[in-house]
């Protein structure tokens, strides 16, 4: 057999010639090979091949019924032979019996693979998403992501669990039939093959109709999702009702969902005259064969049992053949769905794990880091965002990071954290580069407070847990109580148990950041970045809060991205970036008295107090 290349060429009856435009473009910018499709399978050989083998066995089987049924007209009932005719009926009843246990084994060893290799499937592309950098996640639509890994895998499960056994079923079957049939009766054969090319050609236009439409709903199925994502959820309800957009909103689904409607009505549709048309040609053929049969000519002495039992085989071929034509059809428009699943599952990934790690003790780590040239730039961005920054922050101490809007300070603390690599430079915390500690590590001794705590929709009890899974509610409570939020949780009847909510708005802004901070206390890390963790509250719960930032830092290595003097003044040092270099380094005093940059921002209102 010759070796399939990638998807695009020549594919089965030429329909590949007909792939939709929209496939067409995807196989293009991520061909998709057989061989990659097959490797998926690899780890269930030994079940594929038992599969095969029951389909096998259940097509065989089941060509023996119209045998016994000629056996039962031209023998056992004209010459009353009650002996052969119990035979005939018990055999007609085991192989029914058998027939159906043989599906039900064969369906459920196919089923049970499908889903096995679904669910690693689905596994590998979230994990890997996951390790992807920030960029892929502001670039793509959170639509688009969980329509592929949602429509798009269930829609590959059609080909896993159905298209795969239907080949091998559909060919034994249409194979045993054909010789059985020829063994009954060549002439009457000759007749059944006449309508096979207007049901090919039929069947085929009818399935490119309906793929074309699927694949148009797929991509309206998308956009539906998108919208419910982002209009249904919190922070998208809130912007909706703030500006009235609620009407318009509605609207937009709305019209989406028509057209989904309209689609779905279309795909069924599709082709229906064509269909109806071929309904009539197989109901002719039986026709056919009856007036052949009448013919001394055609007939060759058929007897009634004959033609019966061939008229039943005649139906019974058509079946197979016709579900091999759409499973041709499927296979190729199938493809561009596995094309988008691999399209994320081979998107390289910016921020990998080392290949050979290092372990910093969490324990007896001292903080202190060094950034060293560190450079980078975001894609197709004509200037660094960081530009060859040297920095030292002693264990222990603290450093704080100002400047005017895009200086470069987020991307530096997303450095810090490793949410970015440098592309020149380096960032190291007692010696060791950040590129050879796992994420696992770096994140127990690399703590960050965002200016936007998220909370996932969970108990507060679990989302503190996402900082350390196996942390008693003892622990808990002290990192509540550290982060001064443990009076007002204790007061709800719930208590750990409550719910915060879709992103925590259950609770303030200022609870919410109390929650993040306790988070990161049960995380213990030896260098905390905040990322303006207070810019997004008032100036009260700003000073509430302070207090609970000041338990936090408290004997940290602490890097510190403010715009309030007050949070920034008692640092040890205080860096001053702008277009990504740090321009500035001392003490507030030191920079004050300097009368730069520094006394220019705190002089123009642009660090408050």
């Amino acid at each position: 057999m010759q070796p399939m290349g990638p998807v695009g060429g020549p594919g089965p009856l030429g329909m590949s010639a007909r792939m939709n435009p929209a496939d067409r473009a995807q196989l293009d910018r991520s061909p998709v090979s057989l061989r990659r499709v097959t490797t998926l399978f690899r780890p269930f050989r030994g079940v594929i091949a038992v599969v095969v083998a029951l389909i096998v066995a259940s097509s065989v089987i089941s060509l023996a019924q119209p045998f016994l049924v000629r056996t039962v007209i031209d023998d056992a009932l004209p010459h009353g032979d009650i002996s052969l005719l119990v035979w005939a009926v018990a055999g007609m009843i085991g192989i029914a019996v058998a027939a159906a246990v043989l599906g039900v084994l064969q369906t459920y060893l196919s089923t049970k693979v499908g889903q096995q290799v679904m669910h690693r499937l689905r596994v590998s592309v979230f994990d890997h998403l996951q390790k992807q950098s920030m960029s892929f996640f502001t670039r793509e639509r959170s639509g688009e992501v969980q329509s592929r890994l949602t429509n798009d895998i269930s829609s590959m499960q059609n080909v896993v669990t159905t298209t795969a056994t239907s080949i091998a079923s559909n060919v034994t079957t249409a194979v045993g039939t054909a010789i059985a049939m020829a063994a009954l009766s060549w002439r009457l054969s000759l007749i059944s093959l006449f309508v096979l090319p207007p049901a090919i050609y039929i069947s085929r236009k009818v399935a490119l109709m309906r793929r074309d439409k699927t694949s148009a709903l797929q991509k309206r199925r998308a956009d539906m999702q998108t919208q419910i994502e982002e209009r249904l959820s919190v922070s998208g309800a809130l912007l909706m009702k703030t500006l009235g957009a609620n009407g318009r909103s509605s609207e937009q689904f709305a019209a989406t969902s028509a057209d989904i409607a309209d689609l779905e009505l279309r795909s069924q549709l599709a082709g229906r005259w064509l269909m109806s048309t071929t309904t009539v040609v197989f109901a002719t053929i039986p026709a056919l064969i009856y007036l052949a049969a009448g013919f001394p000519a055609t007939s060759g002495g058929m007897t009634i049992g004959t033609l019966v039992a061939f008229t039943a085989l005649q139906t019974t071929i058509f079946r197979p053949i016709l579900g091999l034509l759409n499973v041709g059809v499927q296979w190729v428009s199938s493809m561009a769905l596995f094309s988008r699943i691999f399209e994320y599952q081979d998107l390289p990934i910016d921020v990998a794990e080392p290949a050979n790690p290092r372990y910093l003790d969490p324990s007896s780590a001292r903080g202190d880091v060094v950034i060293e040239h560190a450079t980078f730039s975001y894609p197709n961005a004509a200037k660094a965002a960081v530009d060859d920054v040297d920095l030292h922050v002693p264990s222990g101490t603290s450093l704080a990071l100002v400047g005017e809007t895009g200086s470069g300070k987020s991307t530096l603390a997303s450095l810090l954290s490793r949410i970015y690599d440098p592309q020149r430079g380096r960032i190291t915390i007692d010696g060791v580069d950040l590129r050879d500690l796992t994420n696992e590590n770096l994140t127990s001794i690399v703590g960050v407070v965002a200016q936007e705590a998220y909370l996932v929709h969970a108990s507060i009890r679990d989302n503190l847990r996402l900082a350390k899974p196996d942390a008693t509610d003892d622990e808990i409570w002290r990192a509540l109580e550290a982060a001064q939020i443990d009076d007002l949780l204790s007061g709800l009847p719930e208590g750990l148990d409550t719910l915060v909510g879709s992103r925590g708005y259950r609770f303030s802004g200022g609870e919410k950041q109390r929650l993040a901070i306790a988070r990161t206390l049960l995380r213990d890390p030896r260098v905390l970045v905040l990322d303006e963790a207070t810019s997004a509250l008032d100036n009260d719960t700003e000073r509430e809060l302070q207090a609970a930032l000041d338990a936090l830092v408290v004997g940290r290595t602490t890097i510190t991205i403010a715009h309030r003097l007050s949070t920034i003044e008692d640092a040890d040092q205080i860096a001053v970036l702008s277009h990504g270099r740090v321009i500035e380094l001392g003490t507030h005093t030191e920079l004050l008295a300097a009368d730069g940059q520094y006394a220019h921002l705190a002089g123009e209102a642009l660090l408050t107090s």
